[in-house]
């Protein structure tokens, strides 16, 4: 008779059991279930993506870079498979703008469900004869516009990190700002007005320290320079007084020193900034080698 108790307890407990799990998977399977996905973030190439590793600092998202960090500038970027797999897997999509990246209209037709950020609105750009200048973040007046684009976009775009990004945004800023009075302390000290660039990124450079470009040579690629071109160079250096030129060595030196040479011109190698090592502080770091340069030769020289 015992025996019979306790099976018959046993059944029930069991039959008791399955409704309460029966009854939980239920109610686990009609209650909607609240999914949280991280937003994947994809800049376009390295200055954007050093300016957005800044403002996304202690968020929750994936930030992933298009190109490689050695890539330089996009004139000539053409995108991959691989490339447009990861923009269409991407929630955000960072870009310089300005026309530096020539596929972003494929961008914008083919992954509509992809938010772009053009970091260059609103940006008042540099012309020449119709031409627009996309390397708007050699000009720290211009870069800062920049970060606080994307920082509003951003922060427009996914709601949940906006303090987390506008706070990173205007910390970043301070740094800038810092940067900003140097390049005045500079302008102030500097006699020399008129220059020659060999490169269009140091437009901006130039523009930020109240200098007057009189010519510009760009050699942002491996390629033959010939005399016309150098004789053109001498020619402006003559008439327009110039003492000194900015220019990458990278792709520069030859012409450089040969420009050296003939004339009493002083070339100062300057970094571009499109290039490097995945750092916070790389673009702090580089502007600031760049105005040592700056002040060493056209300053304290």
């Amino acid at each position: 008779m015992k025996n019979r108790y306790v099976t018959l307890g046993a059944i029930l407990l069991a039959t008791f059991c399955f409704f309460v799990s029966c009854t939980v998977a239920y109610v686990m399977w009609e209650t909607p279930q609240k999914v949280t996905k991280n937003k994947t973030i994809v800049t376009s190439f390295y200055p954007v993506y050093i300016a957005t590793m800044n403002i996304v600092d202690g968020a929750d998202v994936n930030l992933k870079n298009l190109s490689e960090p050695k890539t330089g500038c996009l004139h000539d970027f053409q995108l991959t498979t691989q490339d447009m797999k990861l923009i269409s897997s991407s929630d955000i999509f960072v870009a310089n703008g300005a026309g530096m990246e020539s596929f972003l209209g494929t961008v914008v037709k083919e992954y509509k469900n992809v938010k772009i950020i053009d970091s260059s609105k609103g940006i008042e750009l540099i012309k020449e004869d119709g031409e627009k200048n996309a390397h708007t973040w050699m000009g720290t007046y211009t870069y800062r516009q920049q970060v606080k684009n994307i920082a509003k976009q951003l922060a427009k775009t996914d709601p949940d990190n906006a303090n987390v990004y506008l706070k990173n945004a205007k910390k970043y800023d301070e740094k800038l700002k810092k940067i900003q009075k140097r390049e005045k302390e500079l302008l102030a000290k500097n006699s020399a007005k008129n220059i020659i660039v060999f490169h269009e990124a140091f437009e901006y450079t130039a523009k930020g320290l109240n200098l007057d470009v009189k010519y510009a040579l760009d050699l942002d690629e491996e390629r033959q320079v010939s005399a016309g071109e150098i004789a053109d160079v001498l020619t402006h250096i003559k008439e327009n007084n110039v003492k000194y030129i900015f220019a990458e060595k990278k792709y520069a030196k030859s012409v450089g020193d040969a420009v050296e040479r003939e004339s009493n011109v002083k070339v100062i190698y300057l970094n571009p900034l499109n290039r490097g090592k995945y750092e916070k502080d790389a673009y702090i770091k580089g502007i600031t080698q760049n105005l040592d340069k700056i002040e060493k030769i056209m300053i304290n020289n």
